[in-house]
């Protein structure tokens, strides 16, 4: 690929569902998304012989650093939110494994999805709009493989150098974490599911309530609405209100559906329409 618009580093998941298993992971939400709102996207990261990722990433440019095991991810959605449990865990992504000539990509996104990204890559994409989706890096896990939250103590060096986060509320330790965020944050986007999203920019807060639609499944929304809103903010030249606007729109049509291929067609649909 001799132009990179859109390049998402992470650990694509094997995410294991009362259907079987599905592929998951931001660089397979973002990714996709990226590439049905027209850009050239492509993926950097490490998986194991058990995930097919040219068939699960098709027409994308992927650099795989290969593993014994992908990443593997259990959810359960209840009344109280969702409880994740962490199976396998696939190899670290460092500066060493960035192509040379995937470091002038127009959007970079950093996606950790098991404290797998060195964040320290950033300092490779001078010339790139830099977003990150930090859910990764706030994730701890027990013996069991039982995911908690936890603190991420290089978000005070790292995310001021950033053009946007976007955070999940459910992310969130406390509301000192998220006044935190906010001080190191140029743009912060927090994401509330079906709630919408909270946009902070300088001294400016926004409320974005998401349109209401019937949900199947809302796996994978907090990744799509990043890869919507970080696209959205680059091809605008910075305009975070339409970001987040466009953001919340595409988020809501990719729950309607269930597994990442029908999100991907329900999205693509929506935007034949409009």
């Amino acid at each position: 690929m001799s132009h990179i618009d859109y390049l998402v580093i992470g650990h694509a998941s094997r995410d294991l569902t009362p259907t079987g298993a599905q592929v998951g992971g931001a660089v397979s939400f973002s990714g996709r998304t990226a590439q049905v709102l027209g850009c050239r996207a492509a993926v950097l990261t490490s998986a194991g012989p058990d995930m097919d990722m040219a068939a699960a990433l098709p027409h994308m440019s992927l650099h795989n650093i290969p593993a014994r095991q992908s990443t593997s991810f259990e959810n359960v959605y209840t009344a109280d939110g969702r409880t994740q449990t962490l199976h396998n865990r696939a190899q670290p992504i460092t500066a060493a494994d960035i192509p040379a000539d995937w470091r002038r990509a127009g959007i970079l996104h950093l996606g950790p999805i098991a404290n797998e990204i060195d964040p320290d890559i950033i300092h490779l994409f001078s010339n790139s709009l830099v977003g990150v989706t930090p859910q990764g890096w706030l994730r701890g896990w027990d013996d069991d493989g039982r995911v908690h939250p936890q603190p991420w103590p290089a978000a005070e060096q790292i995310l001021p150098q950033v053009a946007a986060v976007i955070l999940s509320r459910e992310d969130l330790l406390d509301e000192e974490m998220l006044a935190q965020y906010r001080r190191w944050s140029p743009l912060l986007a927090l994401t509330d599911g079906r709630r919408g999203c909270t946009l902070f920019c300088g001294d400016e807060t926004r409320h974005f309530p998401a349109p209401q639609v019937e949900e199947a499944e809302p796996t994978g929304a907090g990744d799509i609405f990043a890869a919507a809103f970080l696209v959205r903010l680059w091809q605008t030249a910075g305009n975070p209100w339409e970001a987040a606007r466009f953001a919340n729109e595409i988020a809501a049509q990719s729950v309607t559906q269930i597994g990442l291929a029908a999100k991907m067609e329900r999205i693509s649909q929506s935007l034949q329409v409009s």
